[in-house]
């Protein structure tokens, strides 16, 4: 579609029509005369002037339901809702939106044009309907999101369309006259939306800042430690000020030190990195990363907030992936209270990575058998059976046969119906199994839950994608509360005993909790600080591209 070139169709005028009738579902009427857009002109004694409908069946075609939007002039000339809906359209980058979308170059000229020259009939119904279809898909791109997670392969779906009708909310808000406040009602209503757009713009702002104009000196060792001497200091302390990690009134010193190193300890921490104050490649690759770079990350994870459910049910598990956290909240309408927070490891980045999907926790094992994948079992545990009969035993590892028999013992038999995928092989309830004392089991086809582990330590690290793709928790006690608030005598001790009983026992959750794996490289938390974190599977440059082909086919 070329720009400005929207035509207005038979179905719609029918639809003016059906619309005036019933004046909308505020109760308000259009007033008698106005030039609506893609209205019909035509006499129609006793029912409204200007409308002819003399088929009541029309009412009832589904086709027929777009609102009727006033024109936007008066007397010919623009009017004050015209001139703030192009300013909104030319300002969409504030939402992270891209406005060139929504022709808004091609309108802000042509509404000019008619506003300093009285414009004809039909060139005010032909631009109506332009600056009507481009506010209309501004509304549902800021509300609902630009692409369908679908496409990015995720396991959730976006809000229903019929649950959002744009064309419907401009025709109402023309019509009562507050234009302004259905636009800024069309925000999103999630976690973080607002705080994170606030940030985002913050650093629009920035532009490109002196200090990110020319390139920081390579460091003088692999690492630049406190106390060594480096000429790029003063552009260090520089980025770190715009960034508001360093203060504006800090004396760069001449040597790594002080106040300096506590500032770069604040922006590792920040950027997802150990917090040690050591400048290695991988700070200074974040300290390269200049302002509008984050725009357009903070921009993509807008973005996937419009259509995540965050907000999908009463009570929700959240995990973000690239932070390594998860979240355990309820929500009361569109407030969020926060019950539970604690770290997680997710699945490597190369070949296991944890996949991004919604399902409903339905069942708790405590003191669980891990039936060992067959891709793990192949590549794994079978070769080290192989090398080390002794690992069996060590494991605490037994087969089961087809017809569900257990078998204790190791043979090469055994080893070669797994291989075959005749057998399983699986690892008993005890202290060296890997799924830890308990699992949080919300059936997918992936076969992903969450789960404790043997291995606490791995939470200390600061990038935690070490699993083959299962979520571990560190709090698993925490969370098995969170997860029985609906049963009262599962308390603390219960449930540490359950745990260590060595004897796997499946509960049933009376209200299963949904249980949502979300991916944000950017996050506002502790009192409205930016974080940033790598893109550890790539799903941000996914999103670009694919926004990108989006863009391309306006």
């Amino acid at each position: 579609m070329t720009p400005l070139s929207w035509k207005p169709t038979v179905r719609t005028i029918l639809c003016s029509a059906m619309l005036a009738l019933f004046a909308f579902s505020t109760g308000a009427q259009t007033p008698s005369g106005i030039s609506g857009t893609n209205a019909a002109t035509v006499e129609a004694p006793g029912i409204i002037p200007g409308v002819n409908v003399t088929n009541p069946d029309l009412f009832r075609d589904a086709q027929l339901q777009e609102a009727l939007v006033p024109s936007w002039f008066e007397r010919g000339r623009p009017g004050a809702d015209a001139i703030h809906a192009i300013k909104t359209l030319a300002d969409a980058e504030t939402q992270g939106l891209n406005p060139q979308d929504y022709h808004v170059a091609e309108l802000s000229r042509a509404f000019e044009q008619a506003a300093n020259d009285l414009a004809e009939r039909a060139m005010t119904a032909k631009l109506d309907d332009q600056l009507t279809e481009a506010l209309v898909h501004y509304l549902r791109d800021l509300h609902q999101g630009r692409l369908n997670p679908e496409v990015l392969q995720h396991r959730f779906k976006a809000p229903p369309l019929s649950s959002f009708d744009p064309r419907s909310i401009i025709a109402e808000a023309r019509t009562a006259g507050r234009l302004t406040q259905a636009l800024n009602d069309a925000v999103p209503e999630v976690p973080m939306y607002e705080s994170l757009r606030t940030t985002m713009n913050a650093y629009r702002a920035m532009g490109l800042p002196p200090a990110w104009q020319g390139t920081l000196p390579a460091l003088p060792a692999r690492s630049l430690k406190p106390g060594e001497e480096y000429t790029g200091l003063a552009t260090v302390a520089a980025r770190l000020i715009a960034l508001g990690d360093l203060p504006p009134s800090t004396i760069v010193p001449t040597r790594y030190e002080g106040e300096l190193v506590d500032a770069v300890r604040r922006f590792q921490i920040r950027h997802g990195l150990d917090g040690d104050g050591v400048i290695g490649p991988t700070t200074l690759a974040e300290l390269n990363v200049a302002p509008p770079q984050r725009v357009r990350q903070m921009a993509l994870t807008l973005e996937r907030l419009r259509w995540t459910p965050l907000l999908y049910g009463p009570r929700m598990i959240v995990v973000n992936v690239p932070e390594f956290v998860l979240r355990a909240y309820e929500t009361q309408g569109n407030r969020v209270k926060l019950d539970l927070e604690m770290r997680v490891i997710v699945g490597r980045a190369l070949d296991t990575r944890t996949p991004i999907f919604l399902e409903d926790m339905r069942f708790i094992e405590f003191s669980p058998y891990w039936n060992v994948p067959r891709s793990i079992a192949r590549s794994e545990t079978l070769p080290k059976l192989r090398r080390d009969p002794a690992y069996f035993t060590q494991q605490g590892f037994e087969f089961v046969a087809q017809d569900g028999k257990i078998v204790h013992s190791l043979s090469s038999a055994a080893i070669d119906a797994v291989q075959r995928g005749e057998w399983r092989v699986r690892q008993r309830p005890g202290p060296r199994n890997a799924l830890g004392d308990i699992k949080f089991i919300f059936p997918n086809d992936q076969n992903i839950y969450l789960h404790h582990t043997p291995a606490p330590q791995l939470f200390s690290r600061v990038r935690r994608d070490f699993s083959h793709g299962c979520i571990r928790i560190e709090s698993p006690v925490q969370l098995a509360r969170f997860v029985l608030h609906d049963n009262p005598e599962w308390t603390e001790t219960r449930i540490d005993e359950a745990m260590k009983a060595g004897k796997s026992r499946t509960i049933k959750l009376e209200h299963p909790i949904p249980v949502l794996i979300a991916y944000s490289t950017a996050v506002v938390k502790n009192g409205g600080k930016v974080y940033f974190y790598p893109d550890i599977y790539k799903q941000d440059a996914r999103l670009e591209l694919a926004l990108h082909d989006v863009g391309r086919a306006h």
